[in-house]
This record gives structure tokens, C-alpha cells and sequence, in this order.
């Protein structure tokens, strides 16, 4: 089963949001993970009206903030397979994830996450994104588009 996902480059001048997430929603509620630097990412939920209200909704549920402007949706989307053991908690085999490029406009010292799977956020140059991002094909994603 493919889960549906949005996720966020989000960015204020010229740094870029990064979060640290230490928890994931699975069928058995929430299990704590190593820990993971990425974009804003989340499932597409049926009370969501779309892939926009999806991002917002994830936006504001991991940053705390609505101060948001969507920019564009990107045309390329991540995809990629959950490991085995993670397939049958999670209830899906694969995920594809739409992607938006979302200006920040308000203060950072605002944020503050909604979720308790986010325990950090991070606004980083450009040239440290490469650096902090746990998965490879979320690197690729950024590299091709902002390197």
C-alpha cells in the first residue's frame, strides 16, 4: 500500500528549515526512532481537502507557526520503500511524497512544534542542508534543485 505524503523546503532569505524528528505515528501510536534531520514531511490524511491543506496542516503541526506563503509544488516527488520491519507498524509498503517549495515569514524564535515527534528545528545555510539531511534520497532531491 503507497502512502500519500506532502513535505517542505522551507526557506526565510537565504536559510533553509530543518527538522529532527525522534518519533513516528504507527498503527500501534507513537514509537521513538534514533532520531532523523528532514523537511517538514507527513502523511495526507482523509479529513485533509487536499494537498495544500495537507501542508499546512503539517506545517503548523510541526513548527508551531502559520506564517507561511506556498511558493510551488515541485514536479518531482520523493519516493521510496519503508525497510521491512517498518512495513507491517506503519500499515504501507511505500511512500510518495509531493514536495513545495514555502517561504517562511515570520519570526524564528517563534516556532515551536505542535507534534511531539519534532524535538528540534533548524534554520541552516544552504551549504550545511547536504551535511544535516538523514536520508539519502531527500539529499538528492535538495541537491538537484538547489545546488
Amino acid at each position: 500500500m503507497l502512502r500519500r505524503a506532502v513535505g517542505a523546503v522551507v526557506f526565510q532569505g537565504n536559510k533553509f528549515l530543518i527538522v529532527h524528528k525522534s518519533n513516528i505515528n504507527t498503527l500501534e501510536g507513537k514509537r521513538n526512532i534514533k532520531g532523523e534531520w528532514d523537511f517538514i514531511k507527513g502523511g495526507v490524511e482523509e479529513t485533509d481537502k487536499g494537498l495544500y491543506h495537507a501542508l499546512l496542516r503539517e506545517l503548523q503541526e510541526e513548527t508551531g507557526s502559520t506564517d507561511y506563503k506556498i511558493i510551488k509544488e515541485f514536479p518531482e516527488k520523493i519516493r521510496f520503500e519503508f525497510p521491512d520491519e517498518l512495513k507491517v507498524k506503519l500499515g504501507y509498503a511505500k511512500q510518495e511524497t509531493t514536495m513545495f517549495l514555502v517561504e517562511f515569514l515570520g519570526d524564528i524564535d517563534s516556532l515551536n512544534p505542535k507534534d511531539d515527534e519534532i524535538s528540534s528545528i533548524k534554520f541552516m545555510d544552504k551549504d550545511d542542508v547536504l551535511d544535516i539531511l538523514t536520508h539519502q534520497d531527500t539529499k538528492d532531491f535538495f541537491r538537484r534543485l538547489f545546488v
